[in-house]
């Protein structure tokens, strides 16, 4: 096997240079990272997924009952105020009123208006 003195050598500035570029590139990569997962979280709407519990425990066989309404303030967040409200030709409501900028959202449900009466209705939870 012959020797030869210019394998396998790097210049120094070279790899100076080299470390430097995956330097910069992961740091680029994090910033852009923790930018976009800090806007993800920053403006998610509580409202929504919050609605799903309150339906849950609301609803028996996907009908709501109205005058549970007062029992689904439980599935608001924690550190959150909320209000539902459930309509169908009368209206329930549970919760302290809401500021025009609360987080908001509106579903159609199926109520329970009266024994063996169904009517289709909306159910409105807002949380802030």
């Amino acid at each position: 096997m012959s020797s030869s003195p210019d394998r396998g050598a790097t210049e120094p500035l070279a790899a100076l240079v080299a470390v430097f570029a995956v330097s910069a590139g992961l740091a680029l990569y994090a910033g852009v990272l923790d930018g976009a997962l800090a806007s993800a979280t920053g403006d998610r709407n509580v409202a929504t997924p919050t609605a799903d519990s309150v339906e849950r425990r609301l609803s028996t066989a996907g009908v709501v009952s109205p005058n549970r309404t007062a029992n689904a303030l439980d599935a608001v967040p924690t550190g959150y105020d909320g209000n539902v409200t459930v309509r169908a030709g009368r209206r329930w409501s549970a919760g302290p009123s809401p500021p025009p900028d609360a987080a908001r959202t509106r579903r159609t449900v199926s109520v329970r208006v009266a024994p063996a009466t169904v009517k289709r209705g909306t159910l409105r939870v807002t949380v802030w």
